[in-house]
């Protein structure tokens, strides 16, 4: 069946792959962007651009109301370099201030636009890469909390991400916990830190992540729209896996030196708590039920496939 689909953020490193898949099957997109500069981009892409401010509930209304789509996608974030700078752990709440109001004010202008129109689905952006309780096993299902970061400059964004979740569900639909994102645009100021070897191995780098490609994150999102699913669901490739792994392998496909290995007491001084974490007692995440309830098929089954391809 072919909708009419509102893709809040369509010009970030995600939205455009989902944008353009969307059109690729035949959907309807109108998609939104902060910048005029960009609507030329998200013309080529075949949608519909429309400039939003996410964070004024009037100008989500009237873009909402314009387009009268059948399903919003919401994938707004502001974690790019030219929105929040560099990436910086170490004040992961300064660096992720506009982000988490973006999943927090964003998410209920989006959701009062959806019932105002008569909108009668939501699919939003989560996030499950490490962030899964640290607690019993290495890897976490849906039915395992995330973790609530107490006590730590990640609090703010771990309410964030529960509140995205709680409202979206409640509404009747689906929040897609994404694993760390990579593909063109999307980790090039990791790989640039690991190329000048300031992304190092931290104590035994114990700590499990989980990764997606853009364009499988992308591909079950449609999915999630198509079939109005309900529900969390971690949108995370087959293989989860602990630091002292992918980070070399990660280095190595960027052609850059072996990770130099710091002990966690210094990476604690130079890179906060919240690093030494993610490096050291991260979780990562099963995608049993994506693959099983959405009928998810993966392009990148493996970081190890998809890290070689986009940077060899």
């Amino acid at each position: 069946m072919i909708m009419r689909v509102f893709v809040a953020g369509g010009s970030g490193v995600l939205g455009q792959r989902l944008v353009s898949q969307l059109v690729a099957r035949g959907h309807q997109v109108t998609a939104t962007t902060t910048s005029e500069a960009k609507l030329g981009l998200l013309a080529a892409l075949g949608a519909e651009g429309v400039v939003m401010d996410g964070l004024d509930a009037m100008s989500v209304g009237e873009a909402v109301a314009t387009a009268r789509p059948d399903a919003i996608a919401h994938q707004m974030t502001a974690i790019s370099m030219a929105h929040a700078g560099k990436p910086d752990m170490k004040h992961i709440d300064r660096w992720f201030t506009q982000t988490n109001r973006l999943r927090t004010e964003g998410t209920d202008h989006l959701l009062a636009a959806a019932e105002a129109t008569g909108v009668s689905h939501v699919v939003a952006q989560s996030h499950a890469s490490w962030n899964g309780v640290r607690q019993g096993g290495w890897v976490k299902t849906e039915e395992d909390p995330l973790d609530p970061e107490e006590g730590t400059v990640a609090r703010a964004g771990a309410a964030a991400i529960r509140h995205v979740e709680d409202v979206v569900v409640e509404a009747g639909g689906a929040a897609l916990r994404y694993g760390g994102l990579y593909g063109l645009g999307a980790i090039d100021d990791q790989v640039e830190l690991i190329r000048r070897r300031q992304f190092p191995l931290v104590g035994g780098s114990t700590g499990y992540s989980s990764w997606v490609h853009l364009d499988d994150a992308a591909s079950a999102t449609v999915l999630a729209v198509e079939q109005k699913a309900r529900g969390v669901f971690n949108v995370v490739d087959d293989e989860p896996a602990p630091a002292s792994e992918w980070l070399p392998y990660l280095a190595e496909c960027a052609g850059a030196k072996r990770p130099k290995r710091v002990p966690t007491w210094l990476a604690r001084l130079l890179a906060g708590q919240v690093a030494v974490t993610m490096m050291t007692e991260g979780r990562g995440f099963s995608n049993a039920k994506a693959k099983r309830e959405l009928g998810w098929q993966l392009r990148y089954p493996s970081w190890r496939q998809g890290f070689k391809e986009e940077l060899v």
